[in-house]
């Protein structure tokens, strides 16, 4: 089993990459991802995290989460455990990113 605590964000990103089928979730509103975000991110803010089953239907789909500082990701990491997600990780914050981000 794919299995992963608290990683930093550039780190988490860089393990994303590596990953087959796995999906970096940004859970900033959308006018926060707009402004800047990982290339490859899918948006899901946390208010809409339910709506993740419609997007990843796979319970044991490793889960890279993200936000803004790690908040927002560590109480929607908790939430995707509480609904079945095995391999959900909060990677951390953009304020933490050192890479490329994309604008739109």
């Amino acid at each position: 089993m794919f299995q992963l605590t608290k990683i930093r964000m550039d780190e988490g990103v860089k393990t994303f990459r590596q990953t087959p089928g796995a999906v970096l979730l940004d859970v900033r509103e959308p006018d926060e991802y707009a402004g800047g975000h990982v290339p490859g991110s899918v948006n899901l803010p946390l208010g809409q995290i339910a709506g993740i089953t419609a997007r990843v239907p796979g319970l044991d789909t490793p889960l890279f989460v993200h936000c803004r500082s790690g908040a927002r990701s560590s109480r929607a990491v908790a939430e995707l455990r509480r609904m079945g997600y095995r391999n959900a990780v909060n990677i951390g914050g953009m304020l933490d990113y050192h890479g490329e981000v994309e604008q739109g």
